[in-house]
């Protein structure tokens, strides 16, 4: 039955109940980020007032960002920073957190309508609701919301279109990337047609901007020197190196805090090859998986992405916007099993916004209580990371029958003279 009470008053009280909580929390995010209410630690809106401010003025010259390490993305994020825009009437920052707040709705709706077709309408809706205001202004401080809100379209629509599925996820994967493992469940005749549109809207996009703009593939080689960020699972063994007096220091590089002295290089590289094994077991699950349901491209979409970003030299609190995006399709569907592990990331999004702003110079520092936040928040990740995973594998792949021996009697019997 729909969770709604679809057609009952009851149905539409619970619907007006989450959409009150929808527009309360909101209403604080956007105070956070006009600082009406400012939480402890570093501005968050930084990086829309300056950096994405920065880059707007570039791009509109006729370039992308050249020479610039921070320009981290491809080529489609530049219609994210262009497109407050689309707001001449208000200034950049504030047109920003317009069009984010948009975007934010887009998701809720996009949960309700395709949640009501899967089953689940209102749990779904209160994941992202409850779980992406966990995250304070973060949510609406990058773009990441933006990208969220077609990732979690691709995913409802790829249930029945899977070109539309293709289409999304390659237009997403042009905005930052990441969209691509939208496509990890996608198998099949279904399959073949997501991936042959996603990759025809990813190179037409591709084309589109480097013939339009100098410079649309210079994030390629713009991260290669980067090294372990504090925030990472791979950090941690620095965090507790410090108090054991290893030398390294913590610097401002490509945009984030990271460690840089001896055996950052070994660490992240064995991060890089933790996500290489990350891939190799999402092979091996697409070949052996047989018991596919309506929920599982949600669910594969979601461990997919939980298993690189734990293996990530980077984990960004943005990427926690991802993540409860997806969980939240994911409990659209009353077939899903991956309750437990999108519980753990709504718990794990509390945490971040602790971890980010709030105490981060504590992390920084590498102070106890910065440390501990981590090891909560990114024990959390890796621990839905690993309950996901399991719960997939269950779901689909088949056991392996067992190899019946003859009994001993049949031995003896078979052995006996005649």
């Amino acid at each position: 039955m729909d969770d709604t009470g679809d057609g009952t008053g009851t149905g539409r009280r619970r619907v007006a109940g989450l959409l009150a909580a929808w527009a309360a929390t909101r209403a604080v995010v956007l105070l956070c980020v006009l600082r009406v209410l400012v939480l402890p630690g570093p501005d968050v809106t930084g990086d829309v007032s300056v950096i994405y401010r920065g880059w707007y003025e570039v791009l509109r010259r006729g370039s992308f960002p050249l020479g610039d390490v921070t320009w981290q993305y491809p080529p489609g994020a530049a219609l994210a920073v262009l497109s407050p825009a689309a707001l001449p009437f208000l200034d950049y920052a504030t047109a920003f957190w317009v069009l984010a707040l948009l975007a934010d709705l887009v998701v809720l709706c996009l949960l309700l309508y395709g949640g009501r077709a899967a089953g689940r309408a209102l749990r779904g809706a209160w994941v992202w609701t409850v779980g992406a205001a966990a995250l304070g202004p973060t949510l609406y401080a990058r773009y990441d919301v933006m990208v969220t809100a077609v990732a979690v379209a691709a995913l409802l629509a790829g249930v029945r279109r899977p070109r539309a599925l293709g289409v999304l996820a390659g237009c997403g994967a042009l905005l930052k990337g990441w969209p691509v493992l939208l496509l990890a469940g996608a198998r099949g005749t279904a399959g073949r047609r997501a991936w042959g549109a996603a990759a025809l809207t990813g190179a037409a996009g591709v084309l589109l901007c480097a013939s339009a703009l100098p410079g649309a593939l210079s994030f390629l080689t713009a991260q290669r020197g980067r090294g372990t960020e504090v925030e990472s699972v791979g950090a941690l063994v620095f965090h507790v190196a410090r108090h054991a007096g290893w030398d390294g220091r913590v610097l401002l590089r490509y945009g984030s805090m990271e460690f840089t002295g001896p055996y950052v290089g070994a660490v992240s590289s064995a991060a890089t090859a933790l996500t290489g094994a990350a891939f190799v077991w999402l092979l091996a699950w697409r070949l052996r998986a047989r018991r596919c349901g309506p929920h599982t491209l949600a669910d594969a979409a979601f461990t997919a992405v939980l298993l690189c970003t734990v293996t990530s030299r980077v984990i960004s609190p943005q990427y926690l916007v991802w993540l409860v995006g997806l969980g939240a399709v994911c409990l659209c569907f009353s077939g899903s099993g991956m309750r437990l592990p999108v519980l753990m990331v709504l718990a794990a999004a509390g945490v971040t916004v602790l971890e980010f702003p709030v105490y981060f110079a504590d992390v920084v520092a590498s102070d106890g209580l910065g440390v501990g936040l981590l090891v909560v928040r990114n024990g959390l990740l890796v621990a839905a990371c690993a309950v996901a995973c399991r719960t997939l594998w269950r779901a689909t792949v088949p056991p392996v029958p067992a190899v019946s021996l003859p009994s001993q009697a049949s031995r003896s019997r078979a052995n006996s003279p005649s």
